[in-house]
C-alpha cells in the first residue's frame, strides 16, 4: 500500500511540473500614441483578443499599456519595454510603431492605427514587423462625399491634418488627386502643434464648401473643436475615422482592428509564427450616416 501511495504521489508530481511547464508567462507591451477614442477601442480590441486567446490555450499573460502621449515621448515608452524585456511590443498608431521598429530588430512588433506599412518604413518592412492597417478606399471615400454633398467643378474642399504625421500626407495626395479628377479645388490646412488648430480650422471652414479628415490621430484627439467650428458655419465635416463630427463616414470598426492584431499577437506568441510570415491585414469598411447632423447641415440621407 505505501508503495502505491508512493508511486501516486510521484505521478502526481510529474504531472503537475507537466503541466507548470506546458502553462507559459508572457509579457506584452502597448503603447499607445495618445487618447482618443479610435486608438482607444483598437488598444481594448487587442487587449481582450490577446488575453481570451492565451486563456483559452493556458498560458497567463501579462499587458503593460502605456500612452505616450506625444509623438516624442514613444520612444522613452518602448525603450521601458525594451528594459522588461517585453515578449511583444503592440504599436498603436504610426509614431509609435516607428519608434519601436527603431528600437529593436529582434522582438516582434504588431502595429494597428497604421495607414500605410510600405510608406512608413520607405518600402522595406522589417522582418519583427506586422499588423493591422485602417487604410479605407479613397476613391470610394471622395465619391461618396461628391455625391451626397452634390459637389460640382470649382468646389473648395479642405483636407485638415497634421505636419507630424507621415500617413496623413499620403491620404491628403491620394484624395487630393481623385477630387481634381472630377475638377473640385483641393486645398491643404495644416498645422504642427495643436494650439494651432483653432486658427487652422476657423480659416479652413471661411474658405472651403466642405471638409476632409484624414485618419489622423492628432486630428482626431481635438475634433471637437473642428465641430464646433465648421458646424457654425454650416460646412459639412467628412472623416475617414468616423466620430461624432462627421455628416457621414465610410470606416472601419477600430475595436475590430484592435481584436485581429490580438489574434496576431497570440499566434506569434503561442504558436511561434514569425511577423514576417504574417500579412497585413485590413478591413472592410461600412458606411455611417449621422442623421441628425445631416438634418442640422440639411443634407439628405440616402433611403437603406
Amino acid at each position: 500500500m505505501k508503495k502505491t501511495i508512493t508511486l501516486l504521489t510521484a505521478l502526481l508530481l510529474m504531472l503537475a511540473v507537466c503541466c507548470g511547464a506546458c502553462a507559459e508567462s508572457y509579457s506584452v507591451g502597448i503603447c499607445q500614441l495618445m487618447v482618443h477614442d479610435s486608438l482607444d477601442q483598437a488598444t481594448q480590441g487587442f487587449t481582450d483578443a490577446l488575453t481570451q486567446e492565451m486563456e483559452a490555450a493556458g498560458h497567463t499573460v501579462e499587458i503593460d499599456t502605456q500612452v505616450a502621449g506625444d509623438a516624442s515621448l514613444c520612444t522613452t515608452v518602448v525603450n521601458a519595454f525594451n528594459a522588461k524585456r517585453v515578449d511583444l511590443i503592440m504599436a498603436n498608431g504610426t509614431p509609435a510603431l516607428l519608434a519601436a521598429a527603431n528600437m529593436t530588430t529582434e522582438t516582434p512588433i504588431l502595429g494597428t492605427s497604421v495607414t500605410d506599412y510600405a510608406d512608413t518604413f520607405a518600402g522595406e518592412i522589417p522582418a519583427n514587423v506586422t499588423g493591422t492597417s485602417d487604410a479605407v478606399p479613397f476613391a470610394e471615400q471622395a465619391q461618396m462625399m461628391i455625391d451626397t454633398l452634390g459637389l460640382v467643378e470649382g468646389d473648395p474642399v479642405g483636407v485638415l491634418y497634421c505636419t507630424n504625421e507621415s500617413n496623413s500626407l499620403i491620404q491628403y495626395e491620394a484624395v487630393k488627386a481623385l477630387f481634381e479628377e472630377a475638377g473640385i479645388v483641393v486645398n491643404a490646412y495644416t498645422f504642427s502643434e495643436t494650439t494651432e488648430l483653432q486658427a487652422v480650422a476657423t480659416s479652413m471652414a471661411n474658405e472651403c464648401k466642405a471638409v476632409y479628415i484624414p485618419s489622423d490621430n492628432t486630428v482626431a484627439a481635438n475634433d471637437s473643436i473642428v465641430g464646433t467650428i465648421c458646424t457654425e458655419k454650416n460646412v459639412p465635416v467628412y472623416t475617414s475615422y468616423g466620430g461624432t463630427i462627421c455628416y457621414a463616414s465610410l470606416a472601419i470598426d477600430y475595436y475590430q482592428l484592435g481584436y485581429e492584431t490580438g489574434l496576431m499577437a497570440a499566434d506569434i506568441l503561442i504558436n511561434g509564427t514569425a511577423p514576417a510570415d504574417i500579412e497585413i491585414m485590413t478591413l472592410t469598411p461600412a458606411v455611417a450616416y449621422n442623421e441628425e447632423l445631416c438634418a442640422q447641415l440639411g443634407i439628405e440621407v440616402p433611403a437603406k
